[in-house]
């Protein structure tokens, strides 16, 4: 259960970059993102939230799942798990997450020459 648990932005690096390179600049938001991971086994609900707005996925490792991008667009890929650390290729980016030293790192890294990485990190709370 080494994910479960509720996390609070700390930082973040070329987050604005990221959004641009997805088409979500309007998006952008000065206010702490909130994290809430729930795990049991394999099955996870993951959930970021800031003020008036959430976006949430439950998804199974080693499964194709159905999930939701932040534009709301509905898809399928299969979730992975290695070394500790879960990977899920969106449509526009590639996702992973782990946990180091008790705090939730997030990468998101789009495709192509003019590749962004975009990297999250949040304490647990």
């Amino acid at each position: 259960m080494a994910f479960a648990g509720k996390y609070e932005l700390e930082s973040q690096e070329n987050y604005e970059e990221f959004l641009a390179a997805i088409g979500l600049l309007n998006a952008k938001t000065d206010h702490k993102v909130i994290t809430e991971v729930l795990q049991d086994g394999s099955g996870f609900t993951w959930t970021q939230s800031i003020p008036n707005w959430t976006w949430s996925n439950k998804f199974t490792v080693g499964q194709d799942c159905e999930l939701t991008t932040m534009k709301g667009v509905k898809f399928t890929a299969a979730v992975t798990m290695e070394g500790g650390k879960i990977s899920i290729p969106f449509p526009q980016y590639h996702f992973t997450a782990e946990i180091i030293e008790d705090k939730l790192v997030m990468i998101c890294l789009t495709p192509g020459e003019k590749s962004v990485t975009f990297r999250r990190t949040s304490r647990r709370i």
